[in-house]
């Protein structure tokens, strides 16, 4: 009777990128994470100041109307339309965004000296938007405060993150 010696090999079946086949689909599932999560801040937001939908609206109405007139943000009427226009575009960019950080991490995984790269790249697109709608949104700003947007661009990156995180588990990031 002969004995068969096993030998401990690593599980490469979690080596391998993502635990899907898919990188637009996790890209696309990431990004309606990321929407849903700064939709609802935005929406408490609106709520606890007594007018729900408003940050939608207002940015519907910048969106959908340039140059239409923003000379009095505060006087914008919420329009069930315009949010559900903006709120399919905010929700493509999103996707978008999802897609590319899902190509992005499948790339850190086959190697991890891409990972610090890429989570810089988070960090100076982050600040980049932030001092992007202080230059060019003056008069959103006086509406919607910067706080309010960071807060709501840090919870939907913390979502998309611990989505990613799940299904990217063995993930090394090298500096």
């Amino acid at each position: 009777m002969t004995t068969q010696l096993e030998t401990a090999q690593p599980d490469t079946a979690n080596l391998t990128p993502a635990k899907s086949g898919d990188p637009y689909l996790e890209g696309i599932i990431a990004g309606s994470i990321g929407a849903a999560a700064i939709a609802v801040w935005f929406l408490i937001l609106d709520a606890i100041k007594g007018r729900p939908f408003y940050t939608p609206s207002l940015l519907a109405t910048v969106l959908f109307r340039p140059g239409g007139g923003l000379t009095a943000p505060e006087s914008v009427e919420i329009s069930f339309e315009q949010v559900l226009g903006y709120t399919w575009v905010h929700w493509l960019v999103f996707c978008v965004i999802g897609g590319v950080a899902s190509l992005l991490l499948r790339a850190a995984e086959r190697n991890p000296d891409l990972g610090f790269g890429i989570l810089l790249l988070f960090v100076v697109f982050e600040f980049g938007f932030l001092v992007g709608a202080l230059l060019f949104a003056n008069a959103i700003l006086r509406v919607i405060a910067w706080q309010e947007i960071l807060g709501g661009n840090l919870l939907a990156a913390a979502a998309m993150a611990a989505y990613f995180w799940r299904r990217h588990s063995n993930l090394v990031i090298r500096p």
